[in-house]
C-alpha cells in the first residue's frame, strides 16, 4: 500500500497525460474534417449564364484561391430545366471559420471587387441570377478531405454524379451515415474507382436530414458499368441486409453534372 501511495502522483500524471492526448487526438481528427459549401445559382437566360461564367472564372475562383481555397468546382447540369437553369459551385473549406468568413473577406479585396464588378454591381432588374441556394456539409470521418478525380477522359466528356440520400428521421440519417463510415460503404466505392470528390453530411439545407456525395466518371457508360459492379458486390449486399441499416433512406436523388472548362475539378 505504501508503494502504491508513493507512486500515486506519478500514476495520476501519467493518467492525465494519457487522457489529454486522447482528447487532443479526437479533437485533431474532428478538426481535420473539411466543411463544404455548395452554391446553386438559379438563372433563366443565356446572357445570365455568360455573366456567371465570367464572374466565376475571372473574379470568384481567383479570389477564393487567393483566400486559401485550393480547388473550386463549377458544374453545369447535363439536362437543364428550361424554366429553372442551375449552376453548382462546390467550395471546400478546411475549417468552419474559413467557411463562415471567406465571403466577407472577399468584399474587402479590391482586386476581386474590380474583376467582378459587372456581376457585383448589376442592377436589380438585370442581375446575373434569379436566386442562390446554399447547402453546407461536414465531411465524413471516413473521407475527411476532398478528393481529386483521377480520370482519363477530356474534361468536356466527364460526368460528375451528385447524389443525395434523405432519411425519414435524424436517427435513420445517423444510421446511413454510419453505414458509409463504420460499415465502410466508402471503401466499396473506392474498390470500384468511383473517384469521389466528397462524402458528407448536410448540416444546413432544404432537404434535411440527408447526406450527399459526389463521384466522377469518364462518361455515362463508365458510370453505368461501375454502378453495375457496385450493386453486385457481395459486401454491399451483406451490408444492406444488416438490421441496423434497414429503412435508413426514404428518398434518393441523383443529378448528372459536367464541369465548366475553367473548373478546378
Amino acid at each position: 500500500m505504501k508503494v502504491l501511495y508513493k507512486n500515486c502522483p506519478a500514476v495520476l500524471v501519467a493518467l492525465f497525460v494519457f487522457v489529454t492526448c486522447l482528447f487532443s487526438g479526437l479533437y485533431v481528427r474532428a478538426a481535420s474534417q473539411y466543411y463544404y459549401q455548395i452554391k446553386i445559382y438559379h438563372f433563366k437566360t443565356a446572357a445570365q449564364e455568360a455573366r456567371l461564367d465570367a464572374y466565376f472564372q475571372n473574379a470568384y475562383i481567383p479570389a477564393l484561391h487567393k483566400a486559401g481555397v485550393k480547388n473550386v468546382g463549377v458544374f453545369k447540369v447535363l439536362k437543364q430545366d428550361s424554366l429553372d437553369k442551375k449552376i453548382y459551385v462546390y467550395i471546400p473549406y478546411k475549417t468552419w471559420d474559413a467557411l463562415e468568413n471567406t465571403d466577407q473577406k472577399l468584399l474587402k479585396d479590391q482586386e476581386y471587387l474590380e474583376a467582378g464588378k459587372d456581376y457585383l454591381e448589376a442592377p436589380s432588374n438585370n442581375s446575373a441570377y434569379t436566386r442562390i441556394e446554399t447547402i453546407v456539409l461536414r465531411a465524413f470521418p471516413g473521407a475527411p478531405e476532398p478528393g481529386m478525380p483521377n480520370l482519363t477522359a477530356k474534361k468536356a466528356d466527364r460526368i460528375y454524379e451528385l447524389r443525395s440520400y434523405e432519411s425519414a428521421t435524424e436517427k435513420y440519417n445517423a444510421s446511413k451515415v454510419k453505414m458509409f463510415n463504420v460499415g465502410d460503404e466508402i471503401g466499396i466505392f473506392k474498390g470500384y474507382n468511383f473517384n469521389a470528390i466528397f462524402y458528407a453530411e448536410v448540416i444546413a439545407g432544404s432537404h434535411m436530414p440527408n447526406l450527399m456525395y459526389m463521384t466522377t466518371f469518364n462518361g455515362l457508360q463508365d458510370n453505368k458499368d461501375k454502378w453495375k459492379l457496385f450493386f453486385a458486390d457481395e459486401k454491399f449486399k451483406a451490408l444492406g441486409k444488416m438490421a441496423e441499416y434497414q429503412k435508413n433512406v426514404s428518398k434518393s436523388e441523383s443529378l448528372f453534372l459536367y464541369p465548366a472548362d475553367y473548373s478546378d475539378y
